[in-house]
């Protein structure tokens, strides 16, 4: 009988380990099965991470050899084999994934970019109509007549361009560099130059050779009913040095000249050593006219609208137009042939090979009624 019981027990206890290899056993293949999937998640978020051109130029031949045999090597004849492209003045145009790598980053860091219209075009003879009045629209009944609206008027919109050059430069020893991203540092470079060029244009550009830039359009005392059509209306500021006592009440004014339309997405425009200034004006009661933002990311604001910062502005000195204030997506009128062509130059400066790259780029004020300015002036 004991002896019965006793392997009763044994069996017992043969089962019960047996129970706990199996469960081990099982514990053991989930935490694979867990590893494996962290594993494959974690190679999807550094896919992921990774920046848009390295998977293009993973799977793009184009973009591999214009990289690999036109910039590093400077070989023409392997990258025509391959990509089918041909020259044309000013060397080759870049493929689309680089093309757009230098325009994302021209967004990034030209502030009139950012806030104003952008149309691509094929050539630079870029003209646009804008209605500047006549009645086209009415009320009637159902079965009444239509009687004629008057003839709408129209101004023709030729936004003047120009060649927008950078040049940057490297050394052979940095283009045999495998490990050395060359598309990302030639998007960086050739934006950087492009941004510094067009700011300064956007703002201050004469029309020649270049865009015609808003600050040196037109300027008025008289509203939008009354003043011609292309040019700004401004405000002053009441000092001929400066600011007045009741700077709020210039600012006030300069918003409400525009239509309610426009305030809808207007910002403000001036450089930094006016923003100093502007953030130190306080109301009658003591009140700061400035509002910092609250999240990242979120503008500052005056009086209710973002501040955006742009050096190319003039300072605060009698006669300048520090401030301006305005719809630019409705009011400023970019036009830029897309692509961007790049030609290789090692013979120039050696032992450094330059990468000359251009671009048409053309602006002009679109509708003046969407910016207003503020002129330093009693």
């Amino acid at each position: 009988m004991e002896t019965q019981t006793t392997n009763t027990e044994l069996e017992a206890s043969f089962d019960i380990v047996a129970r706990q290899d199996q469960a081990e056993q099982a514990i053991d293949v989930l935490r694979s099965d867990v590893d494996e999937v962290k594993a494959r998640l974690d190679r999807v978020s550094r896919a992921a991470s990774r920046p848009a051109i390295e998977g293009a130029a993973a799977t793009s031949p184009e973009v591999k050899s214009f990289v690999n045999h036109y910039l590093r090597r400077g070989s023409e004849a392997e990258f025509k084999s391959i990509s089918g492209a041909t020259p044309v003045d000013g060397g080759y145009a870049v493929p689309r994934e680089i093309d757009a790598m230098i325009a994302s980053e021209l967004v990034e860091i030209s502030p009139i970019r950012q806030l104003a219209q952008v149309v691509q075009v094929g050539t630079s003879g870029y003209r646009k109509l804008v209605s500047t009045g006549g009645t086209v629209s009415g009320w009637v009944g159902e079965v009444a007549g239509r009687p004629e609206t008057d003839t709408p008027n129209f101004a023709e919109i030729a936004p003047p361009s120009g060649e927008l050059y950078a040049n940057p430069a490297a050394s052979q020893a940095m283009l045999d560099d495998a490990a050395f991203d060359l598309e990302a540092w030639l998007a960086s470079e050739i934006a950087m130059e492009f941004a510094r060029a067009e700011g300064s244009a956007f703002v201050n550009g004469n029309g020649a050779d270049q865009p015609l830039g808003f600050l040196s359009s037109p300027t008025s005392l008289a509203g939008d009913a009354v003043r011609p059509f292309g040019s700004l209306q401004y405000i002053g500021s009441g000092d001929a040095t400066g600011f007045d006592a009741n700077p709020e009440s210039r600012l006030i004014d300069l918003v409400h000249t525009m239509k309610a339309g426009h305030r809808q997405g207007a910002s403000w425009v001036m450089n930094s050593a006016t923003l100093s200034e502007v953030r130190k004006l306080k109301t009658s009661d003591g009140a700061f006219l400035w509002q910092p933002g609250l999240v990242e990311g979120q503008p500052d604001r005056l009086l209710g609208y973002p501040v955006i910062e742009a050096e190319d502005m003039p300072d605060v000195v009698g006669g300048a137009f520090p401030i301006a204030f305005g719809n630019f997506r409705a009011g400023y009128l970019i036009a830029e042939r897309s692509a961007t062509q790049i030609l290789r130059d090692p013979y120039t400066n050696k032992p450094f090979v330059h990468f000359y790259a251009t671009k048409r780029v053309g602006g002009q004020v679109l509708d003046s009624a969407a910016i207003k300015l503020l002129k330093i002036e009693a």
